[in-house]
């Protein structure tokens, strides 16, 4: 018996089956009522008891390779069925060109102008410490930055926040580089304001930093004027405006001359022709002194854009939400873009 069935077990190993009639003809042979493998398990009564182990193993292992061949047929027949129906007689199609966000655009492109003018990227996390996102930039401990309304705090440590600037990567950079140090720090930054057509709660901003022995407000007004000229145009027309920051002393806002030729106009620049586009000023003396360096050999200047607001003037974007509804419709106009 047990050469029986390791012939038929031989013989399994050696079939093919192509077709559905040649599956159900081989499955009627081996396990239908009258099939073999019956037969086999009815006379296994016989089998002396000394080789009904070994026989056991083998009427088993018979009925294994029969699933299995059926189990394969099972798998071909299946991929065939699921395999695309192609019609390759049927016209192809365009490919699709590809596209960058509008704010990847700008930052990538004020990124590159930067550079250019000897500035270095540097990242740092968008979750930061009470020491690098605030305390270190001479934001006192009653500052209204520091309050719920304007930071989101993480809730298991009120000393932890997602970072309201990318002025902590400033304090990573002055913390572990010894001066010159000139670097610029593009980055996604969270404010818990109300969402507008002018604000959002999420936002990019580009900051830079240059430290270095005497370097003055001239240094910082020359570099402003150089890059909104690379970046806007060869006759754009700035002004700095007396302002306060808790890290810069003295402080101006930098605007742009935008316009006043139609409705949009009017509207993001509150009738003024004027854009607000960034920050900046020479870094206090305290921040420097927080950061281990000597405020009396060395000075510097920082400033800080919005990304957001700059594109919205260059692509003519009435309303910042558009940035984020991730409508095709408007994301399609920059199709091609790169």
């Amino acid at each position: 018996m047990l050469e029986i069935i390791e012939k038929h077990i031989r013989s399994i190993e050696q079939t093919a089956l192509s077709s559905a009639e040649e599956v159900e003809t081989f499955r009627i042979q081996y396990l239908g009522k009258k099939g073999i493998l019956t037969a086999l398990f009815a006379d296994f009564k016989t089998v002396p008891n000394d080789q009904k182990k070994l026989v056991g193993q083998a009427l088993n292992a018979l009925k294994t390779n029969v699933e299995e061949a059926l189990s394969r047929f099972q798998v071909k027949s299946n991929t065939r069925k699921s395999a695309p129906q192609e019609d390759y007689s049927r016209p192809g199609y365009a490919a699709i060109p590809g596209a960058h966000h509008p704010i990847s655009l700008v930052r990538n492109e004020i990124v590159s102008i930067l550079e250019r003018m000897g500035f270095a990227v540097a990242q740092g996390p968008e979750m930061e410490d009470d020491w690098h996102n605030f305390s270190a930039l001479n934001f006192p401990p009653e500052h209204p930055a520091r309050d719920m309304q304007d930071t989101f705090f993480l809730a298991k440590d009120p000393d932890w926040a997602l970072r309201t600037h990318t002025s902590s990567v400033q304090v990573r950079m002055m913390e572990t580089k010894k001066p010159p140090i000139r670097i610029i720090a593009p980055g996604r930054v969270f404010r818990n304001e109300a969402i507008s057509s002018r604000s959002h709660c999420v936002f990019h901003q580009v900051e830079g930093l240059y430290i270095d022995k005497n370097v003055s407000f001239a240094d910082l007004k020359q570099t402003l004027l150089e890059f909104a000229r690379a970046f806007f145009g060869e006759k754009t027309e700035i002004r700095l405006r007396p302002s306060y920051f808790p890290f810069t002393e003295p402080s101006a806002e930098m605007d742009i001359w935008w316009g006043l030729e139609n409705e949009v106009d009017h509207r993001m620049t509150k009738g003024t022709g004027w854009l607000e586009i960034m920050g900046c000023g020479m870094v206090d003396p305290a921040v420097l002194e927080s950061c281990g360096i000597d405020p009396s050999v060395y000075s510097g200047y920082a400033f800080g854009m919005g990304i957001e607001r700059i594109a919205m003037q260059r692509f003519q974007i009435p309303d910042i939400r558009a940035f984020y509804e991730n409508d095709l419709r408007f994301l399609s106009n920059f199709t091609g873009a790169l």
